[in-house]
């Protein structure tokens, strides 16, 4: 245990005082409980600008829909793989 003196700001201490009276602790007790709970917490993380998606124009054809370009991709892998096995294993 460690004895000390400290200097408290008017508003520390009317916060202090407050907590003592509304838990009903003891000034030593209040004083350490406030200490182990401002210390033992992680500081705020500092805040970053927030990330933003500029949108640009794909550029597609009317009549396209941008949601079934991986069914576009499917289709033509499987036609690939047809024209490949046509063809035959040496080709």
């Amino acid at each position: 245990m460690m004895r000390t003196t400290v200097t408290l700001d008017a508003d520390a201490e009317r916060l202090l005082r407050n907590a003592m009276h509304s838990r009903r602790r003891s000034f030593k007790q209040t004083l350490n409980d406030a200490i182990r709970a401002g210390l033992s917490t992680k500081p705020p993380a500092k805040s970053r600008p927030r990330f933003l998606v500029k949108a640009r124009p794909m550029g597609l054809r009317a009549g396209i829909d941008p949601t079934s370009m991986n069914k576009l991709a499917d289709d033509l892998e499987v036609d690939a793989v047809l024209a490949k096995s046509r063809r035959g294993p040496r080709e």
